[in-house]
């Protein structure tokens, strides 16, 4: 028995070790911005590619979508659709957040009332509407085609977080006996639609302003636990304004205050526990602040990058250091693979190549 059990463990040191060294290290060094869709009156915080269908689907602030056909290679198809207007009768949304199963994308706009549409060009549906003068929606994203999840500024003394289990068909708002309490000045941003992260049936939310914490649920919605963080706060504009996680364990999570963009004390945050404790990086170094960040797929963990209207930045360390790219400005980012990513903002929506 001692003896087969040393062959395992001799197995798994060289199997192990092989397969770690089959990751390789790379170090980008920069990156090069092609423009897709240029418009001076375009306002871009809801980006997403459809999953298996390589199409870019964009939400704007004026009510409008965008749909972009992309290649494999990452190369965009001329037959670009925009605008298109979403119909919602006398309103024009203003959207912020954008997520989908395989079969319908949703989109959510800010301010009261609160509309998430169910987009199907030129038959759009309102599946949610809610009337509050509190209400502000900042983000959503599904966990898989039957059950999604958003959530908004608190309305009474919890956040708001809307759920549907049917597909999108319909939603239902939590109640705030089923959810931590909120502290006083806690809300979130809508700056980027990255304020929930989701693996497997984990999710996590990032709220900001004066407390900046993060609500954590191990199955999907159904129970919530709140933990707190070091990143900066205090303010209505401080926190975090973005997060997301590599697997169950390994989340990162970056802001500070969009109203002092340079400062880099304390906004930038990691957990290798699944979010219990949260450890501050890249103490007083650059970025300062940003609006969204993103784990490379298939990098181990390793690289991140983070985008703002003061440029893109990149890590290959999990975060605990940092390289500027370059200095044009985006809200928000996703990535096609570990090379390819399409990053929209004010003014204009591109295709990102990144190189060693």
């Amino acid at each position: 028995m001692k003896k087969v059990s040393l062959l395992l463990i001799a197995m798994f040191i060289f199997f192990g070790f092989k397969a770690f060294n089959t990751f390789k290290f790379r170090n980008i060094n920069s990156v090069e911005i092609s423009t897709i869709i240029k418009d001076s009156l375009l306002n871009v915080r809801a980006l997403e590619i459809i999953e298996n269908t390589n199409v870019l689907v964009f939400l704007t602030s004026n009510g409008n979508m965008g749909v972009v056909p992309i290649e494999e290679n990452g190369t965009s198809n001329k037959n670009i659709a925009y605008p298109i207007k979403v119909k919602s009768d006398s309103i024009s949304p203003n959207f912020r957040a954008l997520a989908g199963s395989s079969k319908h994308g949703y989109g959510l706009s800010i301010g009261s009332p609160a509309l998430l549409f169910k987009l199907d060009i030129g038959k759009d549906t309102v599946v949610y509407r809610e009337n509050h003068p509190k209400t502000f929606y900042d983000s959503m994203d599904f966990w898989n085609n039957q059950e999604g999840i958003a959530i908004g500024d608190p309305t009474n003394d919890c956040m708001s977080i809307i759920i549907t289990r049917d597909g999108g068909e319909t939603w239902h708002k939590l109640p705030c006996d089923s959810l931590p309490k909120v502290n006083e000045g806690e809300a979130a941003f809508a700056a980027s639609d990255t304020n929930i992260a989701i693996v497997g049936n984990h999710t996590w939310v990032a709220t900001g302003g004066k407390s900046s914490r993060i609500l954590y649920s191990p199955d999907k919605g159904k129970t919530w636990k709140v933990y707190n963080t070091p990143i900066v706060q205090g303010l209505e504009t401080t926190g975090m304004y973005s997060i997301d996680f590599y697997d169950e364990l390994n989340g990162f999570a970056i802001g500070g205050d969009y109203t002092k963009p340079e400062d880099n004390a304390a906004n930038k945050i990691k957990t290798i526990d699944g979010g219990k404790t949260w450890e501050l990086v890249a103490q007083n170094k650059n970025p300062g602040y940003r609006s969204c960040v993103q784990y490379i797929p298939n990098r181990g963990g390793k690289e991140l990058v983070a985008v703002g209207f003061k440029g893109i930045d990149y890590s290959n360390d999990s975060g605990n250091s940092w390289k500027h790219l370059n200095d044009e400005g985006f809200y928000t980012i996703r990535f096609l693979n570990d090379s390819i990513a399409y990053a929209a903002g004010a003014g204009s929506i591109s295709k990102l190549t990144f190189r060693e």
